[in-house]
This record gives structure tokens, C-alpha cells and sequence, in this order.
């Protein structure tokens, strides 16, 4: 699915950020940069950046944040994986907190907004850190200048054009980090347009 995880570092500390798969390589990756995880964040509850959070779960103790609007994808991960990849990666993780709209997040060294980005799914979220001027999107908004799918039936175009419209009120130099694909900055307008995406 190719589907980017990202590993965010503040010294010794860090969060992990929509493990979509391979719990062994993100373990690796943290034991060789010798990181003490503090949190698995998940962008959406689409099963492409998901299915490693489990383990990783279980793995460092550690809790596991999503929107609530997105539990009910979560709860189909399974089954979702079954059927776009033929895999059954086993129960889903248990939601531990929930992240809400415009609420500030401290995680030890970690500071950052929770912004509301529905539309792809209901329960989509950007985390916004504004001393490092990094924003995640999930699959709200990718590089080419595409957005996530809204050919499901709980997607909204409407709603992601709005949510669009809000990120892209921040900064110019504001690296984006997609779900999919490679960061880029919002040093330009992006207009409106729609790419099929598998997740």
C-alpha cells in the first residue's frame, strides 16, 4: 500500500506516527536510533495505517490515540485487509485516547495541535507542530497535488474541500507529511482535484 510511518524524534523520546505495517522494521528502526516510543498516533482508521499498531502496542506499553469518528474502521481492519491485500493481520488495537478538534497535545517532550480534517473518512485529523513547522495530514492532501478518496460512502468531498481550505491557511514554509508519497511544503496553492487511491 505504500503507506509512510513516520518516527518522530526529540532526543531520546518519540512518537510513531500511522504504523501501517511491518512492526518488525519500525522496532528496528527505533532500537538502532535508540528511541524510547511514547505513543502510537494514528491520522485516520483506514487498515493501511493501522495494522502495526498492535503490536507495537504491546510491544512498548504505550497508548494508542485516534479520532472516535474513525472507531468503526478500526473495528473493520481485519476484514479490510483480507480483502484488498489477502492478509489477516488479527484483532485491531483498543483505542486508549481519543483526539479531539483544536485540543493541544503534550506527550513528555511533545507538543502539538489536533486538527480536524474529515472528509476522506470522519474521523481524519492533521497534527499540527507549529515550533517545528511540520504538519501530518494522513491522506487529506499528498505532493502531486491530489487529494485522499471520497468514493466511499462515509467519505465527503465537501467536507474535504473545507478541510483542504483550512490547512492550507497555514505558513507557506510548512513541511506536510502525507500519508502516501513525499513531504512537500504549502509554498502554493493546490487546486481542487481528485485521484483514485486504494485506501
Amino acid at each position: 500500500m505504500r503507506s509512510n510511518c513516520y518516527i518522530v524524534s526529540d532526543q531520546s523520546e518519540a512518537l510513531i506516527i500511522d504504523p501501517g505495517d511491518d512492526a518488525d522494521y519500525i522496532i528496528r528502526t527505533i532500537e538502532e536510533q535508540e528511541l524510547t516510543p511514547k505513543a502510537i498516533i494514528a491520522t485516520h482508521g483506514h487498515f493501511d495505517h493501522v495494522l502495526a499498531a498492535l503490536e507495537l502496542k504491546l510491544a512498548y506499553a504505550i497508548p494508542f490515540y485516534m479520532h472516535k469518528a474513525d472507531e468503526f474502521l478500526l473495528k473493520r481492519m481485519a476484514s479490510s485487509a483480507r480483502h484488498f491485500i489477502n492478509y489477516d493481520p488479527g484483532p485491531p488495537p483498543e483505542v486508549d485516547i481519543y483526539l479531539k478538534d483544536n485540543s493541544i497535545l503534550k506527550i513528555n517532550n511533545f507538543k502539538f495541535k489536533i486538527i480536524s480534517s474529515p472528509g476522506h473518512t470522519p474521523g481524519s485529523v492533521c497534527l499540527y507542530f507549529k515550533k517545528e513547522k511540520a504538519l501530518f495530514v494522513g491522506d487529506l492532501i499528498f505532493a502531486d497535488g491530489t487529494f485522499g478518496r471520497t468514493d466511499h460512502i462515509y467519505s465527503n468531498k465537501e467536507e474535504l474541500a473545507r478541510s483542504v481550505a483550512k490547512i492550507m491557511k497555514f505558513p507557506r514554509n510548512t513541511i506536510v507529511y502525507p500519508g502516501h508519497g513525499e513531504e512537500f511544503t504549502l509554498h502554493r496553492k493546490t487546486s481542487p482535484q481528485e485521484k483514485p487511491r486504494l485506501s
